[in-house]
Parts: C-alpha cells; structure tokens; sequence
C-alpha cells in the first residue's frame, strides 16, 4: 500500500489551527493573569501578585497585651473615604487612635474574593426578600427598622467573623490606611455587623462636633471584644442612658 502523502495546503491549514489555538491559550492566561493581579480580584493571593508583595499590613503584630487600650479615638473623613473606594468596598468607617487604626466595612460585588471561605454562607445577610418585593422575607415586612447601617435583610454584606474577610482584601485596605497615617502600629479590620453599626454610631458623634473623649472607655470595650477576645460585652450607644449619650 502506498504510504498517504499530506498536501502543502493541509499543512498550512493544521499549522495555522494550531497556532492559533495557542494564541488563545496565551491570550486567556493572560486575561486571567492580568484580573488575578487588578484591584478587582482579592482571591488569587498568589506569590507573584502586587498586592500580596508587602510585609502583612494589618492585624496584630506589636504582642502588647494592652494594645487596644487606647488613650484617645477620633473619626478619619479622608481614611473613611480611601477604603471606601476600594472595590469591593461599599461603606467604611475608620477611626484612630494613639496607637492603632480600626476599620468598619460593608462588602459588595464590585470585586470577587472578598471573603476568605464558606461562600455567601459568610454573609449575615438575607437578600432573598428582594426578589418578592418586601424587606424581611420572614415576616413580609416592606421596610427597614431602625436607623441602621447594616441590618439584617437586603442590606450590604457584612461578616461574623473577621478571618471571615479574605487575607489579600485586608492586606490592601491595610495599606491604604498606613499610606494615610504612616505611624499607625496596628490596623484592626472586621465587617461583623455589630462592629459596623456601633462604630455607626461614634462617627455620628463626631459628624454632629460632639466630644468623642467621653466615650472612649466604651470604644476600648468595642474594640477588645471584637479583636482581642474581651470578655465585656459592648453595650451600644444606642442603649446608653440619654444622658451618657
């Protein structure tokens, strides 16, 4: 039997589907390459990604028992306004003190990877009522309740946990407050709901000119127990006797 001969132009053919096969395998890695490194993506935290490159910017790192015993809090507008730029980032509460950096955040969709694990089952929220049109899903009310930031029923996300956010979200938004206020020695972050909507109501303080000194044994209390495993449960302002308020 005589041995099949390939034309010319069959080669040029299979030459040509190969070639650009392999194009549009370059071109898909490095489509993917090139969201895993963007500001819009926090779930890759691979080596060679930007913005897992530094030293870890936030979290505990000093080993001082009593560092989260602050001397003095105050609410940061510009800092407030940095994190909350970050996609994935709907709201943002950030406060100083002499010491530290705490930040208050509600996550979106606006970036993927924003939580560490566990898929939406990390959320606190039940979005669920929106597509029946009403607010609460369990009780078929149409209305939030209460002047709250994060609530929850189709509200933004918020966390329990704070190992509940992912580790390349924190580191970024780490650093965006020390590019802000260099001297910070710890920044502290968490989306848990309660956290969120008690720092709510300190920044309120402040945006109504009111002294936020008075209150800074109850802002210690709030921060210890959500980053320090305190034992005293913070008692939010909203609950304070009108006049300790």
């Amino acid at each position: 039997m005589a041995a099949r001969r390939h034309s010319p132009l069959g080669h040029r053919i299979l030459a040509v589907a190969c070639g650009l096969a392999l194009v549009g395998s370059l071109a898909a890695c490095n489509y993917t390459s090139y969201y895993q490194k963007s500001a819009h993506d926090y779930s890759s935290r691979a080596k060679n990604d930007p913005k897992m490159t530094r030293v870890r910017s936030y979290g505990a790192s000093t080993g001082d028992p009593k560092q989260h015993e602050n001397r003095y809090f105050e609410y940061s507008s510009k800092l407030s306004y940095d994190v909350k730029a970050l996609p994935g980032v709907n709201s943002a509460i950030v406060m100083l003190t002499d010491k530290n950096a705490y930040v208050a955040i509600l996550t979106d969709w606006t970036a993927t990877g924003t939580k560490s694990h566990g898929g939406a089952a990390t959320r606190e929220q039940d979005n669920t009522g929106t597509t029946e049109g009403v607010y609460n899903v369990d009780t078929g009310g149409t209305t939030n309740v209460g002047p709250r930031l994060a609530t929850p029923y189709n509200s933004y996300f918020t966390h329990k946990d704070v190992s509940d956010l992912s580790s390349e979200l924190k580191q970024v938004i780490g650093d965006t407050v020390r590019r802000g206020h260099p001297r910070v020695q710890e920044v502290h972050i968490s989306a848990n709901r309660e956290f969120v909507n008690q720092m709510l109501e300190f920044a309120k303080l402040s945006w109504g000119n009111k002294p936020l000194a008075p209150h800074t044994q109850s802002f210690n209390r709030l921060v210890q127990y959500t980053f320090a495993n305190g034992r005293d449960i913070p008692l939010p302002l909203y609950e304070h006797p009108p006049a300790t308020r």
